[in-house]
């Protein structure tokens, strides 16, 4: 679920958590900054379709179906936990959809926001934990997994207060935080379908564990990037131009 955020793992509208839509952005033209605030703005700003004017603005209607997603996640966690998997199932759907329309309508309507770009990447983010802390609860997947999916993410939290104590805005998504986290994506709902479904866990066993495992891989191996990509950005003098990166932005 990834359309109108700014997240390095997860949309195509912005500049988010490095999981966004920014490949084709390069890490020199963000990382010139004339001054913090400028650097932090500039960044702020970046997105896949640069010419897409971000706005302010809170009561939209992308920003309405993003609040209507993120009020699910609770319902879908609690569902999970009593072993409700096809209601669960059912949720997520829903949230699948208003997540596709909410960056769909966003582009059509001129109504990309700031807090759109937060809210999206975010609500990707709550799923995938809530679907973690549900089947972890259940003893169906381990808890180490859950420890390291949540560790990737707070070292993401971490690298951001980094960034912006220095005056930049968040990484540029890096094409392997979007495979991780869409593998993620897909992974637990799989594995939802198999406890939903018992005639056909045989394919979805082993489907949605080959999933979660690369999923949790390539979780890690990006946020590997975006660690690295931290400490060259903030080595840069401020009004230096920064070399273009070998790992960000296309």
């Amino acid at each position: 679920m990834t359309d109108q955020r700014g997240d390095p793992d997860e949309g195509a509208n912005s500049s988010r958590d490095p999981e966004a839509d920014n490949e084709g952005t390069h890490v020199s033209r963000a990382y010139r900054p004339a001054s913090r605030v400028d650097g932090l703005a500039r960044l702020g700003r970046m997105t896949g379709i640069g010419q897409t004017e971000v706005s302010s603005r809170i009561f939209t209607i992308p920003n309405c179906l993003s609040f209507i997603r993120l009020a699910l996640v609770p319902v879908y966690l609690i569902l999970i936990l009593v072993g409700a998997d096809k209601s669960a199932l059912l949720v997520l759907v829903i949230a699948s959809v208003t997540d596709f329309l909410d960056g769909r309508l966003a582009r059509r309507w001129g109504q990309v926001t700031r807090l759109g770009q937060l809210l999206d990447p975010a609500s990707d983010r709550l799923f995938i934990l809530a679907a973690l802390i549900g089947l972890t609860v259940r003893d169906i997947i381990p808890w180490w997994l859950l420890v390291g999916i949540f560790a990737r993410d707070l070292m993401l939290a971490v690298l951001g207060i980094i960034l912006a104590n220095h005056g930049y805005g968040p990484l540029p998504v890096h094409h392997l935080g979007k495979v991780a986290t869409f593998s993620l994506l897909f992974a637990l709902p799989t594995l939802m379908v198999g406890l939903a479904f018992p005639a056909i866990n045989w394919i979805t066993n082993p489907v949605g564990w080959a999933f979660v495992l690369w999923g949790a891989f390539l979780y890690w191996w990006a946020g590997f990037v975006y660690l690295r990509e931290t400490a060259r950005v903030i080595r840069i003098p401020l009004g230096a131009a920064a070399s273009p990166s070998d790992t960000l932005g296309g």
